[in-house]
């Protein structure tokens, strides 16, 4: 067994218990492997022991690694996790199948333009800047509603949902308290009835407070150190 598999395991049981504390089923949880800074090999090896989902903070690097398992391609979810520019909005349309970290009309405008027809449409999560912290991307919260409105209409886009990176917080209680404020936008949205198809996903939680993100209602939890070891 490598360390990256026996790594991917801990990570799992982690989010089972987890989400038996919380009162939630184990199933409600994905797991999103974060293999920035990673080669094609490391995420091989997470293949090997049924690991599916990708998160790449760098576009170019992504691709890179999306290309080299091209062949496996169809089993395989690619998340775009990291700060999109306009002048890479193309790479991302063309080659991944999740962008977490939509902050402006102007980049899904661009996404929904440049994505292939020939692709399902590319799903879709607004990030917010929920705790506002000075050098963060993100949408403030009271901005999130009228741009998952303006984005549920673009079309070869799909509106899934909502990811924030709040500030480490100092115990389990502040994380969740954390948590719990894009946890209640997202509730706040789908309420409104604005959406034509509610969200779904909430993408909240790293190595490090992922219990906690749990406790609060994550629905997707994003797993680099955990997994592949230290940058």
């Amino acid at each position: 067994m490598t360390t990256i598999v026996s790594n991917l395991q801990l990570v799992r049981d982690r989010i089972t218990t987890a989400c038996i504390a919380a009162g939630r089923d184990p199933s409600s949880v994905r797991l999103l492997a974060v293999s920035k800074t990673f080669d094609a090999g490391a995420v091989a090896e997470a293949m090997s022991d049924g690991q599916r989902a990708f998160g790449e903070n760098y576009i170019a690097e992504g691709v890179e690694k999306i290309q080299a398992l091209q062949a496996d391609r169809s089993s395989l979810e690619w998340h775009c996790i990291g700060p999109v520019q306009s002048n890479k909005t193309r790479l991302v349309a063309e080659h991944f199948d999740w962008v977490h970290s939509v902050d402006r009309l102007k980049i899904a405008q661009r996404l929904s333009e440049q994505r292939p027809a020939h692709l399902p449409p590319l799903q879709i999560c607004l990030q917010v800047n929920v705790d506002g912290g000075a050098n963060k991307s993100g949408l403030a919260p009271d901005e999130t509603l009228e741009l998952a409105r303006q984005v549920a209409q673009l079309p070869r886009l799909t509106l899934r949902g909502l990811m924030a990176i709040p500030e480490p917080a100092p115990d389990f209680v502040a994380a969740c308290a954390l948590h719990a404020r894009t946890k209640a936008i997202f509730d706040q949205i789908n309420a409104a009835g604005v959406l034509p198809v509610p969200m779904d996903t909430l993408s909240l939680g790293m190595t490090a407070d992922l219990e906690a993100a749990i406790h609060a209602g994550s629905t997707m939890v994003r797993v680099g150190t955990a997994i592949f070891g230290g940058r």
